[in-house]
């Protein structure tokens, strides 16, 4: 169980956070960066959700929301080195995905069929569900530019890479199962 006693702790003052074990680096580190987006992503599905999402919607972005969190501290505790001790008990792994894939088969198999790249608006909350997935595919190029440098659990990446299409068929479903998406046209500019 979490208990924090003290909100502000004066340890990052100087620009330096702590990792989930123990270790100190700057928060300009791309570990860091990518935390901060899946964080950013997590905000932006709370935005959705205060949105008014269709019902059959909300219970799944409250678990979204939790994932992410299971995300964030996947990403905040290294993997160990070869021989050592996980840290961390329950790492993001396939069976993730797998839960990802089945929301997306099972929202997806409502909506009207695409006959046209889609604008992201409509509903208030199909366009704070789109917003979300740029924010997730943002945290999926800060992770893969993470793990140039760094061994992750590459189920993290294709956790996120499921995540933005699952985002983009809730958003197509907030869209009345798609029928008020906002179709794009091709044209001559502006006018």
């Amino acid at each position: 169980m979490v208990h924090l006693d003290r909100i502000y702790t004066r340890g990052g003052d100087r620009g330096q956070t702590s990792l989930g074990d123990g270790q100190r680096v700057s928060k300009l580190h791309p570990r860091i960066e990518a935390g901060g987006t899946v964080d950013e992503l997590n905000c932006a599905i709370g935005v959705a959700s205060a949105a008014m999402p269709p019902e059959a919607i909300r219970p799944v972005l409250t678990a979204l929301q939790q994932f992410l969190f299971d995300l964030g501290a996947d990403l905040c505790v290294p993997l160990p080195e070869p021989g050592g001790r996980d840290l961390l008990p329950a790492r993001i792994s396939s069976q993730h995905v797998k839960q990802l894939e089945a929301l997306i088969d099972r929202f997806n198999e409502r909506l009207s069929p695409l006959n046209s790249f889609i604008l992201p608006g409509g509903s208030p909350s199909a366009a704070a569900l789109h917003l979300a997935r740029a924010v997730c595919r943002r945290a999926e190029r800060d992770l893969l530019r993470l793990m140039q440098t760094e061994t992750l659990n590459e189920s993290m990446l294709t956790a996120l890479n499921r995540l933005s299409d699952l985002l983009f068929v809730l958003a197509r479903t907030a869209n009345d199962e798609g029928r008020a998406d906002v179709l794009w046209k091709a044209g001559p500019g502006l006018g």
